[in-house]
């Protein structure tokens, strides 16, 4: 196992009315691999503001157009496959140490937009939180697994 720490980083699960999760295809890979909006705290940035700043830059969704529901109880860690250590994030991390947000999404599908100066996502849809765990790539199974455990059971039944 490596020394190298593990990324401070956010992850946001944003369900819609009907309770379906919004999840997006990566456009740096080829693989089949669909994730949550995450990404990367910037130094001294606040885990929360972290979320909504990356939501934002990921799916141009402002912080207006969700409601934080509720912050995950524990953090959540996942390490990279050996391959990538030392490539991804300058080769400073071995993997990442996430915080995770259940939002609500207040806006209209219309709101979603990917074109943004630095993408992200290729596309993007609603899925079923039981669907997750097998759309992500397979480092991140068990993070996923964990998340929804964790979050799954607090989303809102659709009205």
């Amino acid at each position: 196992m490596t020394d190298l720490p593990y990324r401070p980083a956010a992850g946001i699960m944003l369900v819609n009315r009907a309770g379906k999760v919004f999840v997006g295809q990566r456009i740096d890979t080829t693989i089949e691999a669909w994730q949550m909006p995450q990404g990367g705290l910037d130094p001294g940035e606040d885990a929360q503001a972290g979320a909504l700043r990356e939501l934002e830059e990921e799916t141009g969704i402002p912080a207006r157009l969700v409601e934080i529901i509720t912050r995950a109880p524990q953090e959540f860690l996942y390490d990279l496959p050996p391959d990538l250590i030392g490539r991804v994030w300058k080769g400073r991390y071995r993997g990442q140490r996430q915080i995770w947000y259940l939002m609500r999404f207040l806006g209209a599908d219309t709101d979603i937009t990917l074109d943004m100066p630095h993408p992200e996502f290729r596309a993007w849809k609603w899925a079923d939180p039981a669907e997750l765990a097998d759309m992500i790539v397979p480092f991140k199974r068990q993070l996923y697994l964990d998340v929804v455990a964790a979050l799954a059971p607090l989303i809102p039944r659709a009205a």
